[in-house]
């Protein structure tokens, strides 16, 4: 794979709106540090032992995302340098998050992470869930964290029609949201959602952040 032509590509096909985090799990130093001279600053991880070691090794102008399923025991050791984590998906999360932020005197980004696929191995809240967060009485006490928007996977499927009637339903919720409790708030403006084989229906649909890693890399590992 020529990552850097990869890269190339796929920029031009994003509007100037619409960020990319290129996908590195499982992916060497060396092919991350092809994508960084070819300009890539934002890559995403979802494996925290891995992610925290390539922040060691990496330079630090990278912002990583966190995109994988995050374990409260494990907030602490990404929260020191995660730039955004886009799947938080209960209260328990969203505090263990707070708590370890303020520890550190940081406002970490997150995005309430949703579940729009109809398969039952997708984690993600409920828009009743999400309303019941934040809605309650203890998410105006949690000073170090900010809630920057939403994200979601599309069903695992070739039918083109339910892949954006997953990704309309994602955009319907942000819009719900962001009417409802964060209408004066200009940092609820995120809709993650698009990864290889769909982000351009992502797009299609208001998608303001791809997760893109094979259309990048090749065929990642297994593992």
């Amino acid at each position: 794979m020529n990552t850097p032509e990869n890269l190339k590509y796929i920029h031009s096909q994003l509007p100037e709106t619409v960020k990319l985090v290129a996908v590195s799990k499982t992916k060497s130093i060396h092919e991350i540090m092809e994508a960084y001279q070819a300009g890539q600053r934002l890559f995403g991880e979802n494996k925290v032992q891995e992610l925290t070691a390539k922040w060691q090794e990496l330079p630090k102008d990278i912002e990583w995302h966190f995109i994988g399923h995050l374990q409260s025991n494990k907030v602490k050791q990404i929260v020191p340098f995660i730039s955004l984590i886009h799947g938080v998906d209960s209260f328990k999360l969203l505090s263990a998050i707070n708590r370890e932020a303020e520890k550190f005197n940081r406002i970490v980004p997150i995005l309430l992470e949703f579940r729009v696929a109809d398969e039952e191995s997708k984690f993600g809240l409920s828009i009743q869930d999400a309303e019941e967060l934040l809605s309650g009485p203890d998410i105006a006490a949690m000073n170090n964290i900010s809630i920057r928007g939403v994200m979601g996977m599309a069903t695992f499927t070739n039918d083109a029609k339910k892949i954006e009637s997953d990704f309309k339903e994602l955009h319907t919720i942000f819009c719900v949201l962001r009417d409802k409790y964060f209408i004066n708030k200009d940092q609820f403006c995120e809709i993650s959602m698009g990864m290889s084989d769909d982000y351009q229906i992502a797009i299609s649909e208001g998608s303001t952040i791809v997760r893109i890693g094979s259309k990048i890399f090749g065929t990642r590992i297994n593992v």
